[in-house]
């Protein structure tokens, strides 16, 4: 049997899981705003780097995870690419969300 209190500390632990996945989640609006100087490489259609010679991808439509994951290994120094560690690195955990919640729902 289950006493009153370790119940509500299960329950407690629970509404702290939620609340942590609920603050986590991106919000595009707010990531719209966030993303403007993305969009002047990764919203260009068929934008190429001069140098060195690269494609640069188009993120809208990818998924949200994949996003987050790339913009922290950028920003924390773990994926290498200078001018993407610079543009990385002021950004918080809440603006890596709405950015990727933004190019999650943009339209290619």
């Amino acid at each position: 049997m289950i006493s009153t209190n370790r119940l509500a500390m299960v329950g407690g632990a629970v509404l702290l899981a939620l609340a942590a996945t609920t603050q986590a989640a991106g919000d595009p609006q707010a990531g719209r705003d966030k993303a403007a100087t993305c969009m002047g490489c990764h919203g260009v259609p068929s934008y190429m780097n001069a140098y060195p010679t690269y494609h640069v991808p188009r993120l809208g439509g990818q998924h949200a995870q994949y996003l987050e994951a790339a913009l922290k290994a950028y920003r924390d120094g773990a994926r290498k690419h200078s001018t993407m560690q610079a543009q990385a690195a002021s950004l918080s955990d809440q603006d890596i969300a709405d950015i990727a919640a933004y190019f999650a729902a943009y339209e290619r």
